[in-house]
């Protein structure tokens, strides 16, 4: 007898439908899967006898052949052990379910019979809605992301038994009940302050823009100037995540199997710090079947990157796509995937290897050789990508012992959302952020005009500082950025200026 069950796989950060057939035959007693499976896939066999029979249901002494169709897409994890289990109970007649195939099911199996979370729930349940399944059997610990799906029930389960007894009478069972949007996203006030900074003006004005404009920023300072501090504090001036900027974030985060017990939204932005020692499949994603990496899981939030130069090379050259685009393809032999990753880098490095070049406090003990081997680690398309470099001196006396309270992250915060609104208002109808950053040329030269004195001044400094035609553009936008915080529409000499001093502040060898 043959059973169909309806699951799915996850293919980058959303999912496809996947029939899960179990066919009970005449012959020798054996189970054999076919349909691109993966290890743990084949490994569920015994996962599947041992719940069945825990739960106190008979496994079928037959030959049982497992399909997952379509077969040409690699399918993997092991999400198919409920479907499975429920296949066999349906093909060896101990089950009677109505509505089967309107029905999606996922689940790990334990060996008695529970139900285990697995990873990406989120895009199955969105991708089984959209093929026009009314009811989803999700294991209960993805509940909460499941149930942020509307205009399909959520039955949350714990066992096996529990499955099948919603399958034999869904009637007689309340699915979750339905999503109702929050009318309001929580702000980041458990985040830290930046009142806990001292001194930095212009470190801090810096950090204001990046928040306002999206921008990238390299921090350059000795050892305990605050680079790292300064860049925690970032996320926290950032204003609220949008409903959907939400939704996409969970997304991803389901993909990544990252939510845990996080109830339904990620609402908070994210603020990702990888170890220097990440493989480039870690940062961008990757692995055989691709997930998320480090720029991805940073999306509406921030990736800093601390001690950049000792981060391998090759692995900070593939930041060039997603700081360009916004997005990261990864391909491999049997598909391309791409996923989101319009974040904020901050990266943070000291000026040399000892870390006091042109400390007013400590000498510096390096020669000129191996400050510029130190610099010549970072390429020059990658610092021409970065908006803003910035200089972290060393906090003076005064500066550390001054005990008056700075401005907090609530007040930095409102100037950053009006400034985004302005933005937004701007840019409404295109696709993708409406951040300065994120402009295309064609916006650049729409929204980012100059005036007379303001186009002496860029000659100027393209000359001076030979500036390539990227990071002009990205002078354009960060000026942009700074008329938006002082409220005027058009780009005035000061805020070009401003924006110069902070593109200008490195040594001209190592801009």
């Amino acid at each position: 007898m043959l059973a169909t069950i309806l699951s799915g796989a996850v293919q980058g950060v959303d999912a496809i439908p996947v029939q899960v057939e179990v066919d009970l035959a005449n012959g020798l007693p054996g189970c054999a899967v076919v349909g691109l499976p993966d290890a743990a896939i084949q490994e569920s066999r015994e996962r599947v006898r041992a719940a069945l029979r825990n739960a106190g249901y008979e496994y079928p002494q037959r030959r049982a052949t497992i399909n997952l169709a379509p077969g040409d897409v690699r399918k993997e994890g092991p999400l198919y052990d409920l479907p499975i289990a429920i296949g066999f109970l349906v093909a060896s007649g101990q089950l009677t379910p109505r509505d089967l195939p309107d029905t999606l099911l996922v689940g790990e199996l334990a060996l008695d019979g529970a139900v285990r979370p697995v990873r990406g729930v989120l895009p199955l349940v969105l991708a089984a809605r959209d093929a026009g399944c009314r009811r989803a059997l999700v294991p209960a610990g993805n509940a909460p992301e499941a149930g942020l799906v509307p205009g399909i029930e959520v039955h949350p389960v714990e066992s096996l038994a529990q499955a099948a007894a919603v399958l034999a009478h869904p009637a007689a069972h309340l699915p979750l009940a339905p999503p109702r949007p929050p009318e309001a996203l929580p702000s980041a006030a458990d985040m830290p302050d930046l009142t806990e900074v001292r001194g930095q003006a212009r470190a801090r004005r810096a950090l204001e823009i990046a928040a306002a404009g999206g921008h990238n920023m390299l921090l350059v300072g000795p050892p305990g100037s605050g680079k790292t501090m300064l860049a925690a504090r970032l996320p926290g001036i950032l204003p609220p995540l949008a409903h959907d900027e939400a939704l996409e974030l969970t997304r991803l985060y389901s993909v990544a199997g990252l939510l845990g017990g996080r109830e339904g939204l990620v609402t908070t932005r994210p603020f990702r710090a990888p170890h220097h020692s990440v493989s480039g499949a870690g940062l961008v994603g990757g692995t055989a079947v691709p997930r998320p990496g480090e720029v991805s899981l940073a999306h509406h939030g921030v990736l800093f990157l601390d001690e950049l130069p000792e981060f391998r090379r090759d692995v900070l050259e593939l930041l060039r796509q997603p700081l360009e685009d916004g997005r990261v393809t990864v391909s491999r032999a049997q598909a391309s995937h791409t996923f989101p990753a319009a974040f904020a880098l901050i990266a943070a490095l000291n000026p040399c290897p000892c870390g006091h070049r042109g400390d007013a406090g400590r000498a510096c003990t390096c020669s000129e050789g191996q400050a510029a081997r130190y610099w010549s680690r970072l390429s020059g398309p990658l610092l021409d990508r970065i908006d803003m470099h910035v200089a972290v001196p060393r906090l003076s006396e005064a500066e550390l012992l001054d005990a008056r309270p700075a401005e907090s992250s609530a007040q930095v915060r409102a100037r950053v959302s009006a400034a985004r609104e302005r933005q937004a208002r701007r840019l409404a109808g295109r696709s993708g952020p409406r951040l300065n950053a994120r402009m295309g040329p064609a916006e650049v030269r729409r929204h980012a005009r100059l005036d007379q004195a303001s186009q002496g001044l860029l000659r100027e400094a393209v000359g001076r500082l030979a500036l390539s035609g990227r990071a002009v553009d990205r002078l354009l936008k960060t000026g942009r950025t700074i008329a938006d915080l002082a409220g005027e529409e058009a780009i005035a000499a000061e805020h070009l200026a401003e924006a110069l001093q902070l593109r200008a502040t490195l040594p001209a060898g190592e801009r």
